[in-house]
């Protein structure tokens, strides 16, 4: 095949991934992702920045407290709010769906670059039809721009290996410091990213000066992301270093089973993940398809040589280290709850599917036997993938039901001064207050308030100890002070979730 024959397929077969990855993502934006505090908060945020000027130093909170993620978060996401005002919410989340695009073609690439067209052909299907991918494509949350921004720190970290050039170390590393601002965690891919580095500048002793400068250049980028950190640290005596050590501590992340389960359980779940979706969701076809990668790659360690035998060894290193970490700090990840935490290992994501890549391009050259294995295994991941597709409507109805919900709300509160109060204490009110703000009701200190807005959340029953439609609301009101007051409108905006108006007595 002539060069320009193999270079119209490459584009034939990267324009068909994306137009895949499109199809999935991009219908029914506004109604398809999931809409609750972190929404309300990240789009308030953004409001106040694009319109006042309020730029944020900090990101979205973590839910450790009161330690945050990365502001430039926000700042990635302000060109999208920018037209509207940040009233928009589902042109930010036209930016997210064409990350989760991008990182497709990424990922293609990154497999195409590392074992040749038949594993990025493959890795790219699979990252264009991963449901769990399409489905963080589709909503707004800081720990969905980690697919793109880990695909181009691997991509550029091999890019840098294979041509030689030094400075694609400081691409690495500007692709890597988005991956610590979007999730607190992504620093866990660090160790990964600059074990290449530093195995470039041990095989080459003649280029090691231009390799460290632009390898400490990246480094740099790194550090500079967390600058708002420490403009906000210096202003208010540090209180994000403090919340930290205060949660470490009182021992950190000790919520999950002990050692020897989080060992067995967290790999299934991290690899899992963008290949079948969450291991407890089907445990069956999540273990088959760990097994199966993980024979893949130790066929492909032991087997490979050259620039596959290296890129081979990096992606394992990649997936492992990153695993290994999260499975001794975060036990949690051990545990299974109605709260979302899978794409808190979102970084790891084009590296696993990088690897079935490139198993499933070894078994094609392998013989006639491993060609048919390799396509019945590939067919199975995408048509079990576009079996589970997340639904066309969110389960809570996304950002149409909250924005009606504050249309609802202002209706009854426009002509008094209106607070909230969440149920749970510790989950923000901010995914009514933003619609309920944005329909021209601003909310005040609940000492000022005329009326008080109930928001009760009955995921959280058990802890709350009373449910929603009466005895929690009841019993907020009395944490607040509030007595004598009057029940104005009760609804439920989405399933699990409780709006309740109270006119309080006159004073």
């Amino acid at each position: 095949m002539t060069r320009g024959s193999a270079r119209a397929r490459d584009l034939a077969v990267l324009g068909g991934l994306l137009l895949i990855a499109a199809l999935l993502r991009l219908p029914g934006l506004a109604g398809r992702g999931t809409w609750d505090a972190d929404q309300g908060n990240d789009m308030a945020t953004l409001q106040a920045f694009v319109t006042h000027g309020a730029v944020p130093l900090l990101g979205p909170p973590t839910s450790i407290g009161n330690v945050h993620h990365g502001a430039l978060y926000y700042y990635l996401l302000a060109p999208a709010a920018i037209p509207a005002g940040g009233t928009d919410p589902t042109a930010v989340v036209l930016l997210i769906a064409l990350a989760g695009i991008a990182a497709v073609g990424v990922t293609w690439w990154l497999g195409r670059a590392m074992g040749g067209p038949v594993a990025g052909l493959v890795a790219g299907l699979l990252a264009a039809t991963s449901a769990t991918a399409v489905g963080g494509s589709t909503f707004i949350w800081n720990p969905n721009l980690l697919p793109l921004a880990a695909a181009l720190a691997l991509a550029f970290g091999w890019r840098a290996w294979v041509t030689g050039n030094a400075r694609w170390w400081l691409a690495a590393g500007a692709a890597q410091a988005v991956v610590q601002q979007c999730h607190i965690l992504g620093i866990i891919a660090l160790p990964a990213l600059a074990a290449l580095w530093l195995a470039d500048l041990r095989r080459s002793p003649g280029r090691r000066t231009p390799i460290a400068r632009w390898g400490l250049a990246g480094a740099a980028l790194i550090a500079l992301g967390y600058l708002p950190l420490l403009l906000h640290e210096l202003g208010s005596g540090f209180d994000q270093t403090r919340a930290a050590l205060d949660y470490l501590r009182a021992g950190g992340d000790a919520s999950g089973p002990d050692l020897v389960l989080r060992l067995f359980f967290v790999p299934i779940r991290v690899v899992a993940w963008s290949l079948t979706g969450l291991a407890t969701g089907a445990p069956a076809v999540g273990v088959v398809a760990v097994v199966t990668t993980g024979v893949l790659a130790g066929w492909r360690l032991a087997a490979s040589r050259g620039a596959e035998a290296t890129a081979t060894r990096w992606l394992a290193g990649w997936v492992v280290s990153s695993t290994l970490l999260l499975t001794l700090f975060v036990a949690s990840l051990a545990t299974v709850t109605p709260l979302l935490v899978d794409h808190y290992h979102a970084f790891v994501d084009p590296a696993v599917l990088a690897l079935v890549g490139l198993g499933a391009a070894a078994l094609w050259r392998r013989n006639p036997a491993g060609r048919g294995l390799a396509v019945v295994g590939v067919a199975a991941l995408v048509a079990w993938n576009l079996g589970t597709q997340p639904p066309a409507v969110a389960a809570d109805g996304g950002w149409p039901a909250a924005r009606e919900a504050g249309v609802r709300l202002a209706a009854e509160t426009r002509d008094a001064p209106t607070a909230l109060l969440g149920v749970p204490p510790f989950k923000p009110v901010t995914t009514y207050s933003y619609p309920l703000a944005l329909a021209g009701v601003t909310p005040v200190e609940v000492s000022a308030a005329r009326r008080v807005i109930v928001v009760c959340d009955d995921t959280f029953r058990e802890v709350v100890g009373a449910a929603c439609g009466g005895p929690a609301e009841a019993a907020a009101l009395e944490r607040a002070g509030i007595t004598g007051s009057v029940l104005r409108d009760r609804f439920a905006p989405a399933p699990g979730r409780t709006l309740s108006v109270y006119e309080r007595a006159a004073p």
